[in-house]
């Protein structure tokens, strides 16, 4: 007699692994893609071996936190699909289309709910990891998902075309090889509660995590007066939040028994926010804009080729994909232009 689905016998697909960089990507850049890279090529491996599917994704907000307006929604997916293109990342539009305020925590309940056999990992930078606490459920965080925080504390000048690694970060090593002293330096940059969640290698990250149960997911372990760099709304507050650190020993064994890993990338990697780019971008057309009306077109050009050849004579050849730059240009993005 035939095997049906149904058969007892029948392999059950293993969990999939899905890690997941939020942020405004206003505009999409070559740090973004290099992080997410990163995380892939370090977990492609391990989902071979165990013979799990592998998503890394790029997770769009859906508006910045720290301004009142973004660049439309609909160019900054454009703009990611052009980045992404030819690339294994892929692009979560769970966020980018809510209504704001969007937060981070209600994101990451909602991946769990659509992913509840799944390994779920958010990817951050140490100085977004640093100031958990102040987000709204920022410590909540690992009840839903594992996270994997990169040696990021700050970014560096794009002014003058060339990165240096983050200049915070503290790899004592020539080799940029972490020590020991290193790793638990970054550890205790995490806030309090989170450190003995660390673990010393993302595989820990893959294991199996036990589920809270309904009343845990619910509950909120937020600063009432904290926020949520990833939220829609830096200005809200949660009136009904409670201190994280008064809890009772019973919701304290709980907590440390399920809540998900952390794993520090002690690899410095390079710096660069969107913030600059856009900066950069505002000084080029402005000085665009001083030229003679028949010398703009031919600016123009130029600096289109220069990122397309990928020459130092512009310095956001090293940060923009030519397909992103090309349509950032086309479309007056982040220009005087935009404003008019």
């Amino acid at each position: 007699m035939p095997n049906t689905s149904n058969s007892p016998q029948e392999k059950t697909p293993a969990p999939a692994i899905r890690a997941y960089l939020g942020g405004s990507f206003d505009p999409v850049h070559n740090g973004h893609l290099e992080v997410a890279m990163s995380v892939y090529q370090h977990l492609l491996p391990i989902a071979k071996q165990q013979q799990r599917t592998l998503h890394v994704s790029l997770l769009p907000n859906a508006r910045s936190p720290f301004k009142t307006q973004s660049t439309d929604a609909n160019h900054r997916l454009t703009m990611l699909k052009l980045a992404t293109e030819n690339t294994p990342i892929q692009i979560n539009e769970l966020e980018l289309w809510q209504a704001p305020p969007v937060y981070t925590i209600d994101s990451v309940r909602t991946l769990r709910q659509q992913y509840p056999n799944d390994n779920l990992i958010f990817i951050m930078g140490m100085d977004s990891a640093h100031s958990l606490d102040k987000w709204k459920d920022g410590l909540r965080l690992t009840d839903h998902v594992n996270l994997w925080v990169f040696n990021r504390q700050s970014s560096t000048d794009v002014s003058d075309g060339i990165s240096e690694k983050f200049s915070d970060s503290i790899i004592s090593s020539k080799n940029n090889i972490a020590t020991t002293e290193d790793v638990n330096f970054l550890k205790s940059q995490l806030p309090l509660s989170l450190q003995p969640h660390v673990t010393d290698s993302p595989i820990e990250l893959l294991t199996p995590t036990i589920r809270h149960s309904s009343n845990s997911l619910n509950s909120n372990s937020t600063n009432p007066n904290s926020t949520d760099p990833n939220s829609t709304d830096p200005n809200s507050t949660d009136p009904n939040s409670t201190d994280p650190t008064s809890t009772d020993l019973k919701s304290t064994d709980l907590k440390n028994a399920i809540q998900g890993r952390i794993y520090i990338d002690s690899r410095p990697i390079t710096a660069v926010s969107s913030t600059q780019i856009r900066e950069q971008l505002q000084k080029l057309d402005d000085q665009t804009n001083k030229m003679p009306v028949a010398q703009r077109q031919i600016a123009s050009i130029a600096s289109i080729n220069d990122i397309i050849s990928n020459t130092e004579s512009n310095p956001l050849a090293k940060w923009l994909n030519p397909a992103v730059y090309q349509y950032i240009i086309a479309h007056q993005l982040y220009s005087a232009a935009q404003f008019r």
